[in-house]
């Protein structure tokens, strides 16, 4: 029981006994000395009064009762409603180690998908070093040796970006055999920016 309502219940009893014993103290005051008439009826009036109040005092503390027996359901309920602190850190851990799970689940995933886009990938450009290396190897082998039948005047040329032989054999008007022949270009195709080449009667 709280301690308020102890305390008032505590103060109802004492005036509930001092009631009783002022009640007992006029019937003994009665039996000693014969009253009047009006004593009579001013003591049966007071006796009355007292009695009333023990009643309501009565009724008073009943209802203190069942108002602390409210409070202590009440607080009941609460305690069973509320999760104690080593409940809270129980739900945290276990919510860390969901977590930690489901992060290490979805990087196993994503490594697995990023390995298998890299074999992919490997597979593919291994497939396409194939297929070059066979091009390369049923291209005709360039010619070892080159003629001497072409003129040997002409000027000189330096390779411009987006050249190739034959938009250099137009420039100058030479001709693209002449200028291999002359240059000995054991591959044509793989002049660079920058090279100065000798073109046989160009102009």
């Amino acid at each position: 029981m709280p301690l308020v309502f102890a305390n008032a219940f505590c103060k109802l009893r004492i005036m509930w006994k001092c009631s009783l014993i002022g009640a007992a103290l006029v019937t003994a005051a009665l039996a000693q000395s014969p009253p009047s008439s009006v004593d009579f009826a001013n003591l049966r009036e007071d006796v009355r009064g007292l009695s009333q109040r023990v009643g309501e005092l009565a009724l008073k503390v009943e209802q203190l009762e069942r108002e602390n027996s409210d409070l202590r359901q009440r607080n009941t309920a609460l305690n069973q409603s509320y999760a104690t602190v080593s409940q809270l850190d129980a739900a945290i851990r276990d919510l860390n180690h969901t977590l930690k799970g489901a992060v290490d689940d979805a990087q196993k995933e994503t490594l697995k998908l990023v390995g298998a886009q890299m074999e992919k990938l490997g597979n593919a450009t291994n497939a396409a070093l194939d297929s070059l290396a066979k091009t390369q190897a049923t291209r005709p082998a360039a010619p070892t040796t080159f003629a001497e039948n072409f003129s040997k005047e002409g000027v000189s040329y330096t390779v411009q970006k987006g050249d190739n032989l034959a938009l250099i054999a137009k420039k100058t008007g030479a001709k693209q055999q002449d200028i291999i022949n002359a240059n000995k270009l054991s591959d044509p195709s793989r002049i660079v920016v920058g090279q100065t080449l000798f073109i046989p009667g160009g102009k």
